[in-house]
């Protein structure tokens, strides 16, 4: 559910901008990531913080669009979520606290070989996706932004969490490991 959740301001700003423009499907992203948190708190009795940190990128860099009327504003909202992510991840794990591990490692029992490459791993899969955003961003028709921003980055983390899922089940310990 929380999933389904986490999709609709991607849905709804996607819509809109068919519909109308970027400026209209902006608002609407801004107000429909506000409501994502409120659902969100109201189901789980929690909000994380990296939710809260989204919202607020999205609505400065949403507010500048819409009020200097400039879609390079949201352009750039997707590359500084992307590189905050890496920042983030970067600096949990030199600090010893992995944040994929803090998040997965009450399921999951790895190796810290393991955790350490699946963090490197996602450090550099949004690194790439923040360059790759710019380039999209500023060198294509906003369309094929829009495209590559609703599709093209959820294909790709869907993609790269299904490998980290193969990646996980490769290091799982065997069963009479864990046994003994």
């Amino acid at each position: 559910m929380k999933q389904i959740i986490d999709f609709i301001p991607l849905i709804v700003f996607f819509v809109l901008y068919k519909m109308y423009n970027i400026y209209v499907a902006t608002g609407a992203l801004i107000v429909a990531t506000a409501i994502q948190i409120c659902l969100t708190y109201l189901l789980y009795k929690k909000v994380e913080k990296m939710q809260l940190i989204t919202f607020v990128i999205v609505a400065v860099f949403g507010g500048m669009t819409i009020f200097l009327h400039d879609d390079n504003f949201i352009k750039w909202k997707v590359t500084i979520v992307y590189a905050l992510f890496a920042i983030f991840l970067t600096a949990s794990h030199l600090m010893g606290k992995s944040a994929i591990k803090s998040m997965l490692g009450n399921e999951i029992t790895l190796p810290e070989h393991a955790w350490a490459k699946i963090n490197w791993a996602w450090v550099t899969f949004f690194a790439v996706c923040a360059v790759v955003n710019i380039y999209v961003a500023y060198e294509l028709p906003l369309d094929v932004w829009v495209n590559f921003k609703v599709f093209g980055l959820l294909v790709a983390t869907l993609a790269f969490t299904l490998l980290t899922g193969v990646y996980i089940y490769k290091h799982l310990p065997k069963n009479n490991e864990s046994e003994e």
